[in-house]
């Protein structure tokens, strides 16, 4: 416990404010908002089996703590905001930078381009975005460039310059993508009028640029210009087009922005969805290093804090939610959290896009780094399963027979979360009768440890038992028996697949559905079933053979075996000469084997 740290939390004043922490070199740790800013500092230095291995650490480094008082929790919510982005401490959940994605900008300048970026300036400009997808910005900047006439070159179009009659028009106005504003044949005014109705596009709303391509297509026409009537009437069809292929999440809701959250070991997933009359106008999966903070609410907040300072105050009197954030974020924004109907769609749709992300993310890091993915899930197992070590060399038992026939068990083994198929071993049941799984169990385990303690082989750090409590309490028994059991650690699994069983606790533990941890588990149990059952239906297929060869006259169970032993099927033996018989069981059973295979066949 650090009690100079401790010392200083006591002091504290209970009122709301900021909290840092420092270490003795004085570099910042971490910053933190509270509504009694004692209790709450002095909650880091009780005791508590909630404080998770991070805030462990943290505390230990604590030498000296800054606090700031204000006015309220929202003020408290604020300022923590801004220190944490200016300061950047090392415990404090922070996106990730997202500076390499694309954003669209209607640039701050005379007749503005609206053009890619991947620098976010704060220059004046309207940036849109980021989008997650390039072939969604290409398309809506496609989208605009078909619809309206804009300018692409990089000219100072001030008036000043134009009146100079310093510019000349250039190939984009000769095939008609451009108006000429470079020698005042467009007005500024006009231009503006159009780059406004491109930023309601870029904010979903597309009826002003149908309200204007509707009008212009028929003014055209009543003045006899078909030719242009047509051409307004292609870039409606395109815009219909866009519109078309939007997808549609919602047919009530008007605009929403919905969060949800997915964490992941040290790393959580923020998917951001901006809705606009039911239509996903973007979608975009922020990254968060969680630091000490691990409640989901905790975290969301940060996560939307910090989004909307990257792309905007929020456009949306509403946003969807998992959680509702601790306090009032933003003034007139409701936040819900719903629990039926289209809302709750909505969040589902956005959780599927954190999902995606991730899953993307893993598969790029699984090709890229190998050997630090397989450190990830290694330490995603030990955390998820309570483990003192994380379990490299994992083995899983299952038994298999049928109405108490031919009980044999599989014993699977994995490494780093991968099958070592070369490893496997079966068992064949020798002091069992009738069908008793949990005293089969007791002798396969028995088996497999005593040989390798003989043996002196590395032990595995997990062992999964498919059966549940009765049979993890057969296991428990032999390892004790054997004096392995503070050595190993092991678990049962239920038939439901994310309940896991540990010794001495009658009630189960869940695993994260959809987590890697269960994935592995999952994995582990059908190379199990798949081994044992594959087992079993040789022993069985081998025992209907030695039967169907002992009720031959003259055949004994002694031949039937190296029958079997050399053949291995009964199709096998039926198409075998009589000289490759009698080279198995001589020359006079060569003679009955053959005399039976032709009465057969009659």
């Amino acid at each position: 416990m650090n009690d100079d740290a401790k010392r200083q939390a006591a002091t504290l004043p209970s009122l709301p404010g900021v909290y840092k922490y420092y270490n003795r070199a004085g570099e910042i740790l971490y910053v933190g908002k509270a509504k009694s800013l004692k209790k709450r500092v002095m909650s880091y230095f009780v005791d508590s089996a909630s404080h998770s291995a991070k805030t462990k650490v943290l505390v230990r480094q604590i030498a000296r703590i800054d606090h700031i008082v204000v006015e309220s929790e929202s003020d408290a919510l604020l300022l923590e905001n801004n220190l944490i982005k200016t300061l950047q401490p090392r415990y404090n959940a922070m996106l990730k930078d997202d500076k390499t994605y694309p954003w669209i900008v209607i640039r701050n300048e005379p007749f503005p381009r609206i053009e890619s970026t991947r620098r976010l300036v704060r220059d004046g400009s309207q940036y849109f975005g980021p989008y997650g997808s390039v072939s969604m910005q290409k398309q809506l900047l496609e989208l605009i460039h078909a619809i309206y006439q804009l300018r692409t070159c990089k000219l100072d179009l001030s008036q000043e310059k134009i009146a100079r009659g310093r510019y000349d028009v250039c190939l984009q106005y000769h095939i008609g993508n451009c108006k000429g504003p470079c020698k005042g044949l467009q007005s500024e005014l006009e231009y503006d009028a159009t780059a406004r109705m491109i930023g309601q596009i870029l904010r979903g709303d597309l009826r002003d640029t149908r309200r204007y391509l509707q009008r212009g297509m028929e003014q055209a026409a009543s003045t006899m210009h078909y030719e242009q009537a047509a051409a307004y009437k292609a870039r409606l069809g395109r815009l219909e087009d866009y519109r078309s292929r939007s997808v549609i999440v919602s047919n009530t809701a008007r605009t929403i922005d919905v969060f949800s959250l997915l964490t992941d070991n040290d790393v959580a997933y923020c998917n951001f969805v901006h809705v606009v009359q039911g239509a996903v106008i973007n979608s975009f999966t922020f990254e968060l290093s969680t630091g000490v903070e691990q409640e989901p609410s905790d975290l969301l907040t940060i996560a939307i804090q910090q989004i909307y300072l990257r792309i905007g105050e929020p456009a949306a009197a509403e946003i969807v939610a998992p959680v509702l954030p601790h306090t009032q974020l933003f003034p007139g924004v409701k936040f819900t959290v719903p629990q039926k109907g289209d809302k709750l769609k909505l969040l589902e749709f956005s959780m599927r896009g954190a999902r995606l992300h991730r899953l993307e993310k893993l598969k790029n890091l699984e090709i890229k780094d190998p050997a630090r993915h397989t450190d990830r899930i290694m330490e995603a197992m030990q955390r998820a399963l309570r483990l003192e070590v994380e379990p490299r060399h994992i083995e899983c038992f299952d038994n298999s027979n049928l109405q108490g026939t031919n009980p044999v068990a599989a014993c699977v083994v994995f490494r780093d979360g991968k099958p070592s198929r070369r490893e496997y071993r079966h068992f064949n049941i020798k002091t069992v009768v009738g069908p008793d799984d949990f005293a089969s169990m007791r002798e396969v385990i028995f088996r497999r440890y005593r040989r390798m303690i003989d043996e002196g082989a590395e032990l595995p750090q997990l062992i999964v038992v498919d059966g549940g409590k009765g049979q993890l309490s057969s296991a428990c028994g032999v390892l004790r028996e054997l004096g392995i059991d503070r050595m190993v650690a092991i678990v049962g699994l239920a038939k439901r697949i994310e309940e896991v069983f540990y010794p001495g606790d009658p009630l189960p533990y869940y695993l994260e559905r959809g987590s890697e941890p269960l994935k592995v588990i999952m994995h582990i149990r059908d190379e199990a079933h798949r081994f044992g059952i594959t087992f079993h239906r040789q022993k069985r297929s081998a025992a209907f053979i030695r039967s169907e060869l002992e009720g031959i006259a003259g055949i004994g169970r002694e031949s039937a075996t190296r029958l079997l032993s050399r053949f291995g099927t009964m199709s096998a033996l039926r198409k075998a000469s009589p000289e490759e018989l009698a080279a198995v069981v001589g020359a006079s059973r060569a003679t009955l084997l053959t005399a039976h295979f032709a009465k057969e066949s009659k």
